[in-house]
């Protein structure tokens, strides 16, 4: 099944450019003339990508429709610009990527391979299969166990057929076993949506690494229209601490993004979830990790003891995509409750990613003459 895009762009140019990177990427181009044209299409049709130049007139009210229309509100938003406006503005109307004029086929590839990754997983995480698995809900705070059945499975949650007239809500704990598989998931979920009187969807909460890759797997292996997913990028580990890292990457993903992160170092693996804090095209980006386990603390930690007591040693990062995450469903770990130099860094005031790069570049300086520091640079 072809990826789809929504193209606003009066610039023959720019459109020639365009139709020939993303043929290449096997992203199909729908060109609209007018912003009117692209409303309408907005509202009829589901597309993995909504591309607009924002000198086009009415091109920002089309990415602020895309957010709000219900079949494309996760849908890639790339806004092509002009090099003088601030990302702030153009972040602040929903782009998730930015192009600057005059646009080239190699950073335009650059750009779109970046967000092909990340449409891919968008569309693969909101796939549902069909199928019926009984399901025991627990709730932590009042106790009590529940059955339910499911009416379809995605890697983002399930859709359930509830037996009485009493309505969940809030988060529960659930367990389940998948057809053909002998371990059972025990997953932190809750209550997104109703649907009928007899259904309601649930929302996996804080999913880890292996139960995310079991429900991967099943997924492709019981899906119709299962699709290859774009290998892993790799990228520089710059800074690393128990809360998080950051990544130099020439196409970094936009704020909010779930990324799934592989750090090799020392014939040592540590597998992470995490979401992106803060991001600068061209250069890299912040990751908080989403995982607050003491195995995960423990991973990390040894990690860091690995990279400190070997400076030269250069660890491999493999990052790839999971999904935008809307700013509402984001759960935002409060930085001010953690001794960690790095997530306050993504939480404080807003910087420029000069400024940003040399916040960093002193707490390196700082961490390198206190023995134990958790921030200290994986490799300045």
């Amino acid at each position: 099944m072809s990826l789809k895009s929504l193209v606003l762009c009066s610039d023959e140019k720019i459109v020639r450019v365009l139709r020939r990177v993303l043929g290449d990427l096997e992203i199909a181009v729908e060109l609209c003339s007018d912003a009117d044209a692209a409303l309408r299409r907005l509202t009829r049709e589901r597309f993995e990508a909504i591309i607009v130049d924002i000198v086009d007139e009415g091109a920002t009210e089309v990415l602020r429709s895309a957010r709000s229309a219900p079949c494309n509100k996760q849908a890639v938003a790339v806004a092509i610009v002009e090099p003088v406006i601030g990302l702030k503005a153009v972040f602040d109307i929903g782009a998730h990527f930015v192009l600057y004029k005059p646009v080239s086929s190699e950073r335009a590839k650059s750009s779109f391979r970046a967000a092909r990754a990340l449409m891919k997983s968008e569309r693969r995480r909101n796939a549902r299969v069909a199928v019926q698995i009984p399901v025991v809900l627990r709730s932590p705070g009042a106790g009590g166990n529940m059955k339910v059945t499911t009416v379809d499975l995605s890697e983002g949650g399930m859709a359930v057929h509830l037996t009485n007239q009493r309505r969940p809500s809030g988060q529960w704990q659930i367990a389940f076993t998948l057809p053909g598989t002998a371990a059972e998931l025990e997953l932190p979920a809750e209550f997104a949506w109703e649907g009928t009187s007899k259904q309601a969807g649930l929302r996996f909460l804080q999913v880890s690494p292996q139960a995310t890759m079991q429900l991967r797997e099943w997924l492709k292996r019981n899906s119709a229209d299962a699709e290859q997913d774009d290998p892993p990028i790799s990228c520089r580990l710059t800074d690393l601490s128990l809360g998080g890292c950051y990544l130099e990457m020439s196409s970094p993903f936009p704020v909010s993004s779930r990324v799934m992160l592989s750090m090799r170092a020392a014939g040592m693996e540590v597998r992470a979830q995490g979401v992106v804090r803060v991001m600068h095209p061209d250069k890299g980006m912040g990751v908080e990790f989403a995982q607050t386990t003491p195995a995960h603390r423990a991973a990390v930690e040894k990690l860091l003891a690995t990279l400190s007591e070997n400076r030269t040693l250069l660890p491999e990062l493999l990052v790839e995509p999971e999904g935008l995450e809307s700013e509402s469903n984001v759960v935002h770990s409060p930085a001010v409750d953690h001794d960690d130099p790095l997530l306050q860094l993504f939480y404080g005031q807003a910087m420029t990613a000069d400024d940003f790069h040399e916040a960093l570049r002193k707490q390196r300086a700082s961490a390198s003459t206190e023995t134990g520091d958790a921030a200290a640079a994986a490799h300045a």
